[in-house]
């Protein structure tokens, strides 16, 4: 055939219809395999999809958040320099009720420091010598706390350490306080959490607006009876976070409120409830033990005759880290009809699994694969070329005509 049949051959396939033939199989074994697979595939689409998953919803799961802290309670600690009471405005840093903020345990106290010369440190590395000629002038360490004199001097007992220029006596020096606040894992914390989910304008909080004023002065937390209560001893937070106040006291921690809300606003609004959990948030490895614990410095400043003086305070601390997450979901007919459509669909998939077998490994699949496929085309071309040789034929008894002519 030439181009030009070969293409109206085509051309008339393109406008054939196709409809898939059914054949039925008289197989107890493939049919059983063929329900089967159905009655997982709807078994999943309607307990997972739909129940568990509600894939019927539209969902939001980045709602806004808003969080207010306030802490309560006294504490007091021991020094050399007798008991002191240690309040709300001394203990939490910083004071303003963010969502992050740490509770001081325990301080060391570096008192009466003024800028003068000293022996460094002998925690500090590279500070320990034998001569003078260890210690260069104006050099200035990492972790070092001032600038080298060049004088190598006694530190304490046999210790050699370089005189430094800094404000002295340096941090760990002869002169240090330690103290801890003995009653801080008596405090309370306030946690005020509202969420808004702008798709659906829902709006909740975790307080109940519809007790009676004054109620937070006396109620405390438990998940059963007052879960509209966020208020939380300290002590509650680290015992559910699986540490003890001993330890935290020694190096400090960071630990984690989560505050997570799932909303289904199929249902009432009281059904969207707040859920807390707790853990600690930084490394306890032993093996990474410099990462453990959180402190921080700062530095109380006076003049006294002329000469400035600071106390230098080193803090550890719990530092309370408050997570909100949520998502929300309501009824929505596009991600249902589009869900719906995958299940029917996923259903086709138990006879193509099925035809796989039946063509592949039953014992007469020759005989399967004649009565499921009919080759058609074969006759369609068997037809064409009938034509063509035919319009040939007539072509050749035309020419003894034309050529009487010629």
């Amino acid at each position: 055939m030439g181009y030009r049949e070969t293409f109206a051959l085509y051309w008339e396939e393109f406008w054939d219809y196709e409809t898939p033939k059914v054949v039925v199989v008289k197989n107890r074994t493939l049919g059983i395999i063929y329900r089967v697979i159905q009655l997982v595939i709807i078994l999943y689409f309607a307990v997972y999809v739909f129940i568990i998953q509600k894939s019927y919803q539209e969902r939001e799961n980045a709602p806004e958040s808003s969080v207010i802290t306030k802490v309560k309670g006294a504490a007091t600690s021991n020094s050399s320099l007798g008991r002191k009471i240690w309040d709300v405005a001394e203990y939490v840093n910083p004071p303003e009720g963010r969502d992050i903020f740490s509770i001081t345990v325990r301080t060391i106290t570096t008192p009466l420091q003024s800028l003068s010369t000293c022996p460094e440190s002998d925690h500090v590395p590279g500070s320990k010598c034998t001569s003078d000629l260890d210690c260069m002038v104006g050099e200035m360490e990492l972790l070092g706390n001032g600038m080298k004199t060049g004088r190598c001097v006694t530190y304490h007992d046999s210790i050699k350490t370089c005189e430094v220029y800094a404000w002295c006596p340096v941090e760990n020096g002869p002169s240090i306080r330690d103290s801890v606040l003995q009653m801080a894992q008596n405090f309370t914390i306030f946690i005020k959490n509202s969420i808004h989910f702008p798709r659906f304008e829902f709006t909740k909080g975790n307080i109940q607006e519809n007790r009676e004023p004054g109620y937070l002065r006396s109620c405390t937390f438990d998940e059963d009876t007052n879960l509209y209560c966020p208020i939380f001893p300290l002590s509650f937070i680290i015992e559910k976070a699986g540490e003890t106040f001993d330890n935290l006291s020694k190096m400090g921690g960071i630990l984690g409120v989560m505050i997570s809300w799932t909303c289904d606003l199929d249902k009432a609004a009281s059904e969207c409830n707040p859920h807390y959990s707790f853990r600690r948030l930084d490394s306890t490895s032993k093996s990474n033990s410099s990462s453990i614990g959180y402190n921080f410095r700062h530095a109380k400043y006076n003049i006294e005759n002329g000469i400035e003086y600071r106390t230098l305070i080193k803090v550890f601390g719990i530092r309370i880290d408050i997570i909100v997450h949520g998502e929300a979901g309501k009824f929505n007919i596009i991600p249902t009809i589009i869900n719906l459509a995958a299940a029917l669909t996923s259903v086709g998939v138990g006879s193509f699994l099925c035809d796989w077998i039946l063509l592949t490994f039953m014992n007469k699949n020759e005989v399967y694969s004649e009565k499921k496929f009919e080759e058609v085309i074969k006759e369609r071309n068997a037809l064409a070329v009938n034509e063509h040789q035919a319009s040939e034929q007539e072509m050749r008894a035309l020419q003894p005509e034309i050529c009487k002519h010629c």
